[in-house]
């Protein structure tokens, strides 16, 4: 078995042989691996989180910016996380079960947060989009991996009969999540249906009436978070939810300065409790991942109160 290229200096097309011959010749190693790893000590009040996103691939969205296939080439992604991943602010990930077990047997999250990727049948361009399949992992599999919580995108589309199906489905998830104390980290949006495609409705009203939605999902809110996008007015956004709130990036399309100052302008609100982001800072405009999470990370309050904030939401 050859050495954990996290560990040589391996380069080139073998750089990540180690991952094929492990799983070929010892695929319980993804389980030591989970089990070994030294865990994060978890969220705190004052301390914001700091999580990068790497589940794209999996619903089949592979672009960014002006390439259909950024993403699809899997050892440059297992590249640029890992580069993400050494910054000491990145305090985890949030990844579909493949990448995320790639990333356990590069020993790369010792000491991270985990949030796995949930749904992921909802694939992008698929004509049933809206019945979106939980796919990826399960709350037991989360458990048993050690997990922080998982992630469910819950879209909610007022035109699609799916969509009452839909959401059944992320509440069941809430509840197995919330019954095994890990967090739930709901990405709801309203969506609409534009020349046979679906399209995530960023106005502010939108974004309010979809947290509204997804914060009564499930039989508890005790260890449910929001992730939202930052849009327009993010004060009035903020005022509709009193959970715990992480920002997403979204696609990369406006100027990397401006899309800081917008991250920076919201991550000053009560309530929101960090980043997860994905391709705005795994695949920057200049291609220095490195700098990307640095510039991400200068923008986040770090100073922990030492207040543990799921158990200050249940004592509340």
């Amino acid at each position: 078995m050859t050495a954990n290229p996290v560990l040589s200096e391996t380069q080139g097309p073998q750089r990540y042989r180690y991952l094929t011959e492990i799983r070929l010749e010892d695929p319980d190693a993804v389980r030591r691996a989970a089990l070994s790893r030294r865990p994060h000590p978890g969220p705190v009040s004052g301390s914001q989180n700091f999580i990068v996103a790497a589940d794209h691939p999996a619903r089949g969205a592979l672009a960014v910016r002006d390439s259909p296939v950024a993403m699809a080439d899997r050892h440059d992604l297992l590249d640029r996380l890992l580069t993400a991943l050494a910054n000491p602010a990145v305090d985890g990930v949030l990844a579909s079960p493949d990448i995320l077990d790639d990333l356990l047997l590069l020993g790369a999250l010792d000491g991270k947060l985990i949030f796995g990727s949930m749904n992921r049948g909802g694939l992008t361009g698929l004509v049933n989009e809206i019945d979106d399949r939980f796919t990826g992992h399960t709350a037991k599999a989360l458990q048993d991996i050690g997990a922080t919580g998982g992630k469910m995108l819950t879209r909610i589309c007022l035109e699609d009969p799916d969509t009452a199906s839909a959401l059944e489905a992320s509440a069941r998830a809430v509840d197995e999540l919330a019954a095994r104390k890990l967090v739930a980290m709901v990405e709801p949006f309203l969506s609409v249906r534009d020349n046979g495609r679906v399209r995530n409705d960023l106005s502010t009203d939108a974004v309010i009436k979809s947290v509204a939605i997804a914060s009564a999902l499930g039989s508890t809110s005790a260890y449910t978070w929001m992730k939202l996008p930052v849009v327009a007015d993010m004060e009035r956004v903020m005022a509709a939810t009193t959970m715990p709130t992480v920002l997403l990036g979204g696609d990369p399309s406006g100027a990397p300065d401006d899309v800081f100052a917008s991250w920076e302008a919201a991550l000053a609100l009560p309530g929101v409790q960090g980043l997860t982001v994905g391709r705005t800072l795994l695949y920057p405009q200049d291609g220095d991942v490195a700098a990307a999470v640095a510039t991400a990370a200068s923008l986040l309050n770090q100073h922990s109160t030492g207040t543990n904030a799921l158990a200050e939401e249940a004592t509340e």
